[in-house]
């Protein structure tokens, strides 16, 4: 019997997916952000209340908070193919004359943009939203369900008459404005860029907190009806009707009757792309006809019905005008070219990376050479050649400089590496700014409020040098700074007595050990309980980490020989900052791999590396990330290489394939 509690819970679900459809699919919301807004308050106030009436697809489930340390790995009922690539139309008459030669009467194509994102399978049962799986390899792909749910794009719930079970296939992706919102916060919190959106979407979809996937402000784009029966006859009769089902399809779709349409069609987008407020890399032609689509078939790869249009690379000459460099947070030093500005992919060029010496001298660059700049699917421009007609016959070799450009000091360049650096990390202005931004940062001690100006602001001052300096900051120091007040003091301070209670695993994160990056830390913390037993940690202990090589364990060792380092460390401690692990939650659910040591090889099938290193560790066991003498079992998957060889020369090692593995955990009179 349906309760009066539940009508309304209902009642504010069907009305909130309604607004959704209205927004993302129809353009035309009907109530304010506000007022949508306090609807959701309101039912998550109700599902708090009432857990009785739980929805896994309730609109409340949009904003995240589901964690997944794994994605297992799922079979695709229908196989995702990839696309068969054209850069020019010679390429498109070609695949044309093919299609009709195989299918006599009149074929439709539509033409669609190629969104420049992560391909996402999504089930639907009963018009609602079941899984949704990764492209993988097109045979299997990773179940992303949480992450996937928090795209508002993509409705849970759909309108309507729809098939009982169906996939729908499209693209995950980020606007141009969101991934500069997503940069710009890098930015603050002294990370590294990402360097385009493609690759920062996809990244964002394995996050394994779906809350933090809702803030990157990804979208999506649906363009693929996939089940046993359609319910019409044509593709472009399905994109009409599922987006009055609730999926939000492409708008700049068109039927095209013949290949001149389809080259006016790539014309107009090659031309007009960049005014899109997303990024595509191309054009995807597709025979408008389900039943001439099956006729084609399919060759090893490719769908013969379907086709991409690749757009070429753009590139325009520049004058080269000036060499200059820049030093990372971690030293590294890197050359950029300041540009004379050119229009080029929609946007004007000033300056392009040229990434470190190597490059340098490959491309043979001169002063004030003529310079070809290319975008093609980086965001960040680069040089790509030079023009040599142009060249001064009184130009000079441009010459990589040998001294730090912030603090003189000599620079290094490690054998077999093409990056120098400077040494200076606990001098060189850049460095220090940038080791205490990163140790502010959301990720290492998340100290709110205290942003990369207010830092660089306070080192000029002489307030701050390194981050334990934070700890002894008062109000009497802020308040006279430039733009604070006395609540927004009070807030550092608050934020910086807080992050005392920070983790373990962020403060090894925040210390800014180069090559430690947030995964490493928590390796660190897991198999070092305190910082004492980190500091004292031999380069051999260090190596036997999983996922600690040698170049990370050097690192480690000479950070903590530095005594000014120590210093910091020291100082950490007694102002409070968490500096050894907590009582751990994690209890092993047998015993049967006690005291045995396991590393995986090639490529695994029956689970992924992680899920494997996870059932190590629930089982008693412990990963290691090298071939040795401290090493039990090696389990091998397909194309095993070197570490196979080295452990059959070792010959005391346990080779196992993963069906065996598997047995072993199983059958604990074997270990």
């Amino acid at each position: 019997m349906t309760t009066d509690i539940e009508e309304k819970i209902n009642a504010l679900r069907a009305e909130l997916h309604q607004h959704n459809f209205n927004y993302y699919v129809q353009d035309t919301p009907t109530i304010s952000d506000y007022e949508f807004d306090q609807k959701l308050e309101a039912l998550q106030a109700l599902e708090k209340k009432h857990p009785e009436f739980y929805d896994e697809n309730s609109p409340t489930l949009r904003v995240g908070g589901e964690v997944t340390k794994n994605f297992p790995t799922v079979q695709h009922q229908f196989r995702m193919y990839s696309l068969d690539n054209s850069y020019d139309f010679n390429d498109l008459e070609d695949w044309e004359r093919r299609i009709v030669k195989a299918i006599p009467e009149p074929v439709q194509f539509v033409a669609e943009l190629k969104y420049d994102g992560a391909s996402i399978s999504i089930l639907y049962e009963n018009g609602r939203l079941v899984q949704a799986v990764t492209r993988g390899d097109g045979f299997r792909g990773d179940e992303i369900t949480a992450n996937v749910k928090t795209v508002s794009d993509i409705p849970l719930r759909l309108n309507g008459e729809v098939p009982a079970r169906f996939f729908m296939r499209g693209e995950i992706f980020l606007s141009r404005k969101n991934f500069d919102k997503i940069n710009s916060r890098r930015s603050e919190e002294g990370l590294d860029l990402f360097m385009n959106p493609r690759n920062t979407a996809s990244g964002s979809l394995k996050m394994q907190d779906s809350a933090e996937v809702r803030k990157r402000g990804l979208s999506a784009v649906l363009y693929q009806f996939i089940a046993q029966e359609s319910p019409l006859p044509t593709h472009w009769e399905l994109l009409k009707e599922a987006k009055q089902w609730g999926f939000k399809v492409s708008q700049h779709a068109q039927l095209c009757e013949n290949l001149d349409e389809i080259k006016s069609y790539i014309l107009y987008w090659e031309e007009h792309r960049h005014q899109l407020p997303f990024e595509i890399d191309g054009i995807v032609l597709k025979v408008n006809s389900l039943q001439q689509q099956a006729q084609l078939g399919y060759t090893a790869k490719s769908p013969r019905w379907a086709m991409a249009y690749k757009f070429k690379a753009e590139k325009v000459e520049t004058q080269l005008e000036q060499v200059t460099y820049q030093v990372g947070r971690t030293g590294a030093i890197t050359p950029v070219a300041n540009l004379k500005p050119v229009l080029l992919a929609g946007t004007v060029v000033k300056r392009a990376s040229l990434h470190n010496e190597d490059i340098i001298k490959k491309l043979g660059l001169h002063e004030q050479d003529y310079v070809f700049v290319e975008k093609g699917g980086e965001i960040i421009p680069k040089i790509v050649g030079v023009n040599l007609e142009k060249r001064s016959a009184d130009s000079e070799e441009v010459q990589y400089i040998s001294s730090c450009p912030e603090c003189g000091t000599t620079l290094v360049r490690i054998e077999d590496q093409a990056i120098h650096f400077c040494p200076n990390d606990l001098h060189c202005p850049p460095q220090v700014i940038g080791r205490m931004i990163h140790f502010v940062s959301r990720k290492a001690l998340n100290i709110e409020n205290l942003g990369s100006e207010t830092i660089e602001q306070l080192y000029r001052e002489k307030l701050v040098e390194n981050p334990a300096d934070f700890y002894t900051l008062t109000k009497q120091q802020l308040l006279p700074l430039e733009r604070m007040a006395e609540r927004s003091a009070q807030k550092i301070l608050d934020g910086i007595e807080s992050s005392k209670k920070a983790p373990y695993e962020k403060v090894l994160f925040g210390l800014g050990i180069k090559h430690v990056g947030e995964t490493v830390a928590k390796k660190l913390a897991k198999n070092f309980s305190s910082v004492d037993l980190l500091m004292h940690a031999t380069l051999e202990e260090l190596v036997q980490v999983e996922d600690i090589g040698v170049k990370i364990a050097e690192s480690i060792v000479l950070f903590f020989a530095d005594p000014e380092n120590e210093l910091i460390v020291e100082r950490l401690r007694s102002y409070g900052v968490q500096l050894e692990q907590g009582e751990s939650s994690f209890k092993p659910t047998s015993h049967v791999l006690e005291s045995k040591t396991f590393l995986f090889t090639g490529k695994l099938s029956l689970f992924t590396r992680e899920q494997a290193e996870e059932m190590v560790e629930q089982n008693g066991g412990r990963n290691i990330s090298a071939v040795s003498k401290n090493l039990n079992y090696l389990v091998v998957g397909e194309k095993a290489g070197s570490k196979l060889k080295k452990a059959q020369a070792i010959g005391s090692i346990t080779i196992l394939d993963e069906q065996q593995f598997l047995d072993l955990i199983h059958a604990p009179e074997k270990v």
